[in-house]
């Protein structure tokens, strides 16, 4: 969805102005004010500076609001009268200032269904469908997985320093396989390959043939190494979480923090097998 919600700002007017993305699901409810209308110094405790706020960084160029069906209902109320009147107030504030982005919402639930489970008001639904995208799941995208792995791949391959590429099995793989995760589980799969391959071998996508179809088991060789154990199960336990990670940190039991440096030490890892050093 933000990849979509990207290529519409870059091919836009506005794409010198900012592009700002906000995940309403990932900001707990008593933030999400702040963050997005910002707030005055001495607004609360801790408000020891003025802070902007994401309509105010997004000013002439595009705000992104993913899963907008997260947000809690009394913010709702206040996303919507910011969009009638095209004005709003830093939290503690008492400037009126102008809301001068474009908004483009997305959610992964069906909006009509979320309306009638509460999960989104009418009225906002109403005034954000101005116009309506839909996206097909990317198995429906007949090609669009092969052009977005390379993608993936040849970004690795820049930021590395490495010539790595796909065999033909990966790529048979690769449009064969139904990717229930979309481009969040292709991305992952794509680092996954890249980091468990050496410098001069081809990327395999051997490891998706030893995953159950919904992706909620993974298959492991009695004698893998215990780093590449927990590898596998930290990514396809990141997939089955949408990659989400602070969700995918209490799946597992461990830290958010924990999470962020196994995902780091994996990302530099010359080798796949650095990281067991």
């Amino acid at each position: 969805k933000e990849l979509v919600a990207r290529t519409i700002h870059d091919r836009s007017p506005r794409a010198g102005a900012p592009f700002v993305a906000v995940n309403c699901g990932a900001i707990p409810a008593n933030l999400i004010e702040a963050e997005l209308f910002g707030y005055e110094k001495g607004a609360f405790t801790g408000a020891t500076r003025q802070h902007r706020g994401c309509f105010e960084r997004s000013a002439g160029g595009t705000l992104f609001l993913d899963e907008i069906t997260e947000m809690a209902p009394e913010m709702q109320v206040r996303l919507l009268r910011v969009l009638e009147t095209g004005t709003y107030h830093r939290v503690g504030g008492e400037d009126e200032l102008r809301a001068r982005a474009r908004i483009v919402a997305a959610t992964n639930r069906d909006p009509q269904r979320a309306v009638r489970d509460g999960r989104l008001r009418e009225d906002l639904l109403y005034r954000l469908a101005v116009f309506p995208i839909s996206l097909p799941p990317l198995r429906e995208r007949e090609g669009d997985a092969e052009l977005l792995a390379e993608r993936f791949l040849a970004g690795l391959n820049d930021e590395e320093g490495t010539r790595k590429a796909f065999t033909r099995q990966a790529i048979a793989t690769i449009r064969a396989y139904p990717w229930p995760g979309n481009v969040r589980e292709l991305r992952n799969a794509v680092e996954r390959a890249y980091i468990l391959a050496d410098e001069d071998v081809e990327v395999d996508f051997g490891e998706l043939a030893g995953e159950d179809a919904d992706g909620t088991c993974v298959s492991i060789p009695v004698g893998t190494p215990l780093a590449d154990v927990e590898r596998r199960v930290i990514y396809a336990t990141l997939d089955q979480c949408d990659g989400q990670k602070k969700r995918c940190a209490e799946v597992l039991g461990i830290s958010l923090k924990t999470l962020y440096n196994r995902l780091a030490a994996y990302r530099d890892a010359p080798r796949g097998d650095a990281v067991r050093r």
